[in-house]
């Protein structure tokens, strides 16, 4: 990479970011990219079976390494006088306990493979739907082929190949919008990135304009940003964007009216997908249906009922449980995700993989806070990946008044004033300066009557559309 950099002539005053762009696509992506890819394209049509003896093996594989390597499951086992060569098949995995946030909150360290050295890790934060703010360890570089060989295959199932041009509604901060730039273009992955936080009538003309100046093949959002999106449209009778073959939709529960709503606007496919910061289950839907295939190849997943229990039956609700393969740095075995989903069949009899399916995600509410010009903002948009929360327990917005959010916080032991400053200041980039946040110190936050965390609490009357 280094040797093709130098021969850029001097007189190309590019950044390096613009000068990587232009490297083929093929050649950008890494051994441990194109091996997991590659692997992928043949593994999906495997029978059953060997499906199954796959994951098994990556199980002994896993249990052993976190056995000889991962302090905390050193103690699990030698607590219970287990051995990992004892978990000989999935229901004997169940002699493990779950795996919770509270836990790795209490034993970060403890979770850590020792043989890897912390020079090699990145240390990854993530609130997701729950509120329960947790941090955990990736491989460098690594995690990040791995995760992009696993979406670039599902996202293929609707056309989608490495370079497309995509638009980017996603939360993510525009560093120039503070300055009236609500956009920049990503041209290492070819990306149109609009700022999310800014969707109000009075700027979505010129989105719809600079989508259609840069023909898009996809657009990859939350799907209540690409909603407000899609209802301009419908409301200003705006004709859809023709280049666009599908919007990729994730980290936000689809519901039936959004999915409806972008299909008359956008008159393409809306692909769904789940997955979360922890990299321990990855699901998306087929090309060939709305039912979520959970990949195999990616972890090991239980769906958990009330009673602790497997749900085996079809159109039952139970909790996402995982056990990721790709992350021998710190395992995550059993893991409670606190996300839900109704279970689907053991095989996909559209497309023919032999892949355990979900029919819905029902864990990732997408709740919305009302600013004072009356933007909305999606609580995924606000989700931090840096250690702004790492001295908090939990925490929960609370609105009531268009304008202003409370940010009820139990905080830990190590908590300081300095946090106060940090939370406001992070924030504040992502709430803008029509939001008024509050933070207040509280020493419980309760659970809703299905025993769940919620991540706001809006007592305004937001207008859904359903």
């Amino acid at each position: 990479m280094r040797n093709l950099i130098r021969k850029v002539p001097s007189w190309i005053k590019k950044p390096i970011k613009y000068v990587y762009g232009l490297i083929p696509y093929e050649k950008r992506m890494g051994k441990v990219f194109w091996d997991t890819y590659n692997f992928l394209q043949e593994s999906q049509w495997w029978s059953k079976e060997k499906l199954e003896e796959y994951q098994m093996t990556e199980l002994e594989k896993l249990l052993k390494h976190a056995y000889e390597n991962v302090p905390y499951y050193q103690r699990v086992f030698d607590e219970r006088g287990l051995k990992p060569k004892e978990i000989r098949d999935f229901d004997d995995l169940k002699k493990i306990p779950f795996l919770t946030k509270e836990i790795i909150q209490n034993n970060l360290e403890d979770l850590v493979a020792q043989n890897y050295p912390k020079s090699k890790l990145q240390y990854i934060t993530t609130a997701g739907s729950t509120g329960i703010p947790m941090g955990f360890y990736q491989v460098k570089n690594i995690a990040g082929s791995l995760e992009w060989a696993f979406m670039l295959t599902q996202w293929s199932r609707v056309g989608f190949k490495g370079g497309d041009k995509c638009v980017v509604l996603r939360g993510n901060v525009v560093e120039l919008a503070n300055k009236g730039r609500l956009w920049e273009y990503d041209s290492v992955n070819k990306n149109l990135i609009l700022s999310s936080y800014h969707m109000i009538d009075e700027v979505l003309p010129k989105y719809i304009e600079k989508i259609r100046e840069f023909k898009p093949n996809f657009i990859q959002a939350y799907p209540s940003a690409v909603t407000i999106l899609a209802r301009f449209m419908k409301n200003n009778k705006i004709e859809d964007f023709p280049s666009v073959k599908a919007i990729l939709c994730g980290s936000e529960k689809m519901y039936f009216w959004q999915r409806k709503l972008l299909e008359e606007v956008f008159q393409c496919r809306i692909y769904s997908w789940y997955g979360h910061a922890e990299e321990c289950c990855l699901a998306g839907e087929c090309e060939k249906s709305k039912d979520y295939h959970i990949f195999p190849e990616y972890g090991y997943t239980e769906l958990i009922g009330e009673d602790g229990k497997q749900v085996n039956e079809e159109n039952k609700l139970g909790e996402i449980v995982a056990t990721g393969f790709n992350n021998y740095a710190f395992p995550f075995i059993r893991y409670r995700t606190m996300d839900m989903a109704i279970k689907g069949k053991n095989n996909c009899t559209h497309c023919g993989r032999q892949f355990q399916l979900l029919k819905k995600i029902e864990g990732r509410l997408q709740e919305m806070i009302l600013t004072k010009t009356n933007r909305y903002i999606s609580m995924t948009s606000i989700n931090m990946h840096s250690d702004v929360f790492d001295n908090i327990k939990q925490f929960q917005f609370f609105q009531e008044e268009k304008g202003k959010v409370f940010f009820n916080i139990i905080r830990k032991n190590s908590y300081t004033e300095k946090d106060t400053e940090y939370i406001h200041r992070e924030l504040n980039k992502k709430l803008g300066n029509d939001m008024d946040l509050i933070i207040h110190f509280v020493d419980h936050i309760p659970l809703t009557k299905n025993g769940k965390y919620r991540f706001l609490i809006q007592k305004l009357p937001i207008n859904s559309g359903g």
